[in-house]
């Protein structure tokens, strides 16, 4: 009897969470469709709700090819990669010493500074946008790579990240390296950093996603197509009086994927990264 109850509540449980899954997968499913077949008015194939609707008869790649060749797609994603990149090349370099000095160095106003750290990543991005925007004009860098770069170098979540991972490593380590004669640099580059790797994929997965998602900053700081992300040739497709779901759902998907290998190749890291940080439940 009690075998009975347990296979029908897992049958019950499985079933359950499947209908929830299903209200995630098919509007993916309805995107990718409405891609892969021939350019038409977006209900064709909505009213009603047919096989057709998340599987299409016939598949064209005709979407795609029509935002890279016309539309310059290639373009926005090599900004966002550009962007993305030299963010994260950035961040943990700096992120990372600033993490170390405050995990292991003791020094005036370190509590402060830390606060002030934790302060950073808790306020709404939107109520910095004006003072930001006045610094990048008085700077000169507005409509530049740097103005999209700059502003999310110093993240003060990823020096919350390395801060905890940091604290964990034993001060024993390093103080025998420097009893061996290690400088402060030497012990940071061949110490520090190689036992920090699951914090840095962290790191690495946390601003590649801030930065590959990011609309609202890049309309404000560049107006040039020569810099426009991903995310704001998706929305250039979405006007008030005419919307291109054709182009709109294609560079939808063609803009998912740089994030979803990032994620699939480095998930082993990120998960351990999270746990070794302070953040797991």
């Amino acid at each position: 009897m009690k075998s009975y109850k347990k296979t029908f509540a897992l049958t019950a449980e499985f079933a359950i969470l499947a209908a929830i899954s299903m209200f995630f997968i098919l509007p993916i499913l309805w995107i990718i469709a409405s891609a892969l077949r021939p350019s038409g008015p977006l209900y064709t194939y909505a009213n009603p709700l047919t096989l057709q609707t998340f599987f299409p008869v016939s598949i064209t790649f005709d979407n795609f090819i029509h935002i890279f060749e016309h539309l310059q797609f290639g373009r926005a994603l090599f900004n966002s990669l550009l962007v993305a990149g030299s963010t994260i090349v950035i961040s943990v370099l700096i992120c990372s010493m600033a993490g170390f000095g405050l995990a292991k160095f003791t020094f005036r106003g370190k509590n402060l500074f830390f606060i002030i750290v934790l302060i950073t990543f808790m306020v709404p991005f939107e109520s910095i946008v004006i003072p930001l925007f006045v610094l990048i004009r008085r700077l000169k860098i507005d409509n530049t790579y740097f103005a999209l770069i700059l502003p999310a170098a110093g993240n003060g979540l990823a020096i919350f990240l390395f801060r905890q991972f940091f604290s964990e490593v034993p001060t024993e380590i390093l103080e025998a390296a420097r009893i061996d004669g290690a400088s402060w640099t030497r012990i940071y580059r061949k110490i520090i950093l190689p036992l920090s790797i699951p914090a840095i994929v962290t790191v690495i997965v946390m601003v590649f996603m801030f930065q590959w998602n990011s609309l609202f900053w890049p309309l404000i700081a560049t107006h040039s197509s020569r810099f426009e992300v991903v995310q704001v040739a998706i929305a250039s497709h979405r006007a008030t009086e005419d919307t291109s779901w054709a182009n709109l759902f294609s560079s939808a998907i063609a803009g998912s994927m740089p994030p979803i290998f990032l994620f699939l190749f480095l998930q082993k890291y990120f998960v351990r990264g999270i746990s070794g940080t302070g953040l797991k439940g």
